[in-house]
C-alpha cells in the first residue's frame, strides 16, 4: 500500500505544528480522501474514516467552542482515541489548550493552515492523489514538447538520450532520463516524474553524466508531466512494413491506461528531434479536431471522383 509521511505533508502544505512533542516522521497517511468530522463532533461515530486526514473548518470550530467543557473533552477523547493521522485547522483557527493537551496525550498532531477550508482541501486532495497513486518505473526518457508529454522508449543505446538532448537545445524541457516513474492519478491521466537520484541528469555514452539544469538553465527542466504519447525507437527493419498514413492510432498500456504509441524506425541521418516535434504537434492537432491523414484521404477521394467525372 502506498503511503506518504505526515512530515512531507506538513512541508508541502506549509502547515504550522501546534504539537511539536509528537514525532510526525513516524506517522503515515495512506488515504487520498479527506474528512471533515462534523458528525463525529456531535457524537456519531458509525462509519468514521479514521485513516483519513481530518480537517476542521469554521463551522466545526464554532460548534466546538459552544460545547460545555465536559462534553468537549468527551468528544475530543473519542475523536483522538480513534488513532487518526492528524487534525488540521483551516483559516488560521486555533484550538484551546485543553484540546491540544488531549491530542498530545493520544499522539495525534494538530496542524494549522491559513488557507480557506475549501481551497486547502482541494489542494491536499490533488497532491495526495499524485503521491499515493499506483506507480511503476520503466526505462525511457520523458520530455515536454510543445506542452505534450512525450515518452521516448527503445533498447539501450538506440539514441533516446541524444534525442532528448537535441530537443532540450531546441527549447523543450526534460522531465527525466533513463528511469521514468509513472503514476496513475485517474483513469484518464498518467503523470511521469524522475527519481530523486537522477533528476535533471542525462547520461550520454562516451561523455558521461551531464546536468541539464546547470548547462541549459532552469527553463530546460520540469518536475512532472502528463504522458500524452509514446514514441518507440527501433532499428530499421527492411522486411517490416511501417505505417505511412497514420489513419489508425496504435496504443500501449500503462497501469490500465491506454496511451497513443508510434513506432519510429531508426536509420543513419534521421533527425529524431524533428520527428518527435512533428509527432507531438500532429498529436496536438488531432486532440483539437484536425487529422492530417483523414484530410489527405479525403483529397485523394475527391480527386478520384473528379477524374471519373472527366
Amino acid at each position: 500500500m502506498q503511503s506518504v509521511k505526515l512530515s512531507k505533508i506538513i512541508e508541502k502544505m506549509e502547515l504550522k505544528n501546534l504539537t511539536p512533542q509528537i514525532d510526525v516522521s513516524q506517522i503515515k497517511v495512506t488515504s487520498t480522501d479527506i474528512n471533515r468530522p462534523a458528525l463525529q463532533l456531535t457524537g456519531f461515530f458509525d462509519h468514521f474514516p479514521t485513516d483519513r486526514v481530518q480537517v476542521i473548518g469554521y463551522v466545526e470550530h464554532t460548534y466546538l467552542s459552544k460545547l460545555e467543557d465536559e462534553r468537549k473533552r468527551e468528544i475530543c477523547e473519542q475523536v483522538f482515541g480513534e488513532h487518526i493521522p492528524c487534525m488540521i485547522f483551516c483559516r488560521g483557527l486555533v484550538p484551546d489548550d485543553e484540546m491540544i493537551n488531549i491530542a498530545i496525550e493520544y499522539g495525534v498532531p494538530i496542524l494549522v493552515t491559513n488557507r480557506t477550508t475549501s481551497s486547502f482541501m482541494a489542494e491536499i486532495i490533488r497532491w495526495l492523489n499524485v503521491e499515493l497513486a499506483p506507480c511503476i518505473s520503466i526505462h525511457g526518457v520523458l520530455v515536454d514538447v510543445y506542452g505534450e508529454g512525450v515518452l521516448i522508449m527503445g533498447e539501450s543505446g538506440i539514441g533516446k538520450s541524444e534525442a532528448a538532448l537535441e530537443l532540450i537545445k531546441r527549447g523543450h524541457r526534460l522531465v527525466t532520463d533513463d528511469v521514468v516513474e509513472i503514476r496513475k492519478v485517474s483513469d484518464e491521466t498518467l503523470i511521469g516524474t524522475a527519481p530523486d537520484i537522477t533528476r535533471h541528469f542525462i547520461e550520454l555514452r562516451g561523455i558521461g553524466i551531464i546536468d541539464v539544469k546547470t548547462l541549459f538553465g532552469v527553463e530546460s527542466v520540469k518536475e512532472t508531466q502528463g504522458i500524452d504519447m509514446v514514441i518507440k525507437l527501433e532499428e530499421w527493419n527492411r522486411d517490416k512494413e511501417y505505417d505511412r498514413l497514420g489513419l489508425e492510432e496504435q496504443y500501449t498500456e500503462f497501469l490500465g491506461n491506454r496511451v497513443v504509441c508510434h513506432s519510429i524506425p531508426i536509420r543513419p541521418g534521421r533527425n529524431l528531434a524533428i520527428i518527435v516535434e512533428s509527432a507531438a504537434v500532429n498529436h496536438r492537432q488531432k486532440k483539437m479536431g484536425y487529422n492530417a491523414a483523414q484530410e489527405f484521404i479525403q483529397r485523394v477521394q475527391e480527386n478520384m471522383g473528379r477524374a471519373r467525372e472527366d
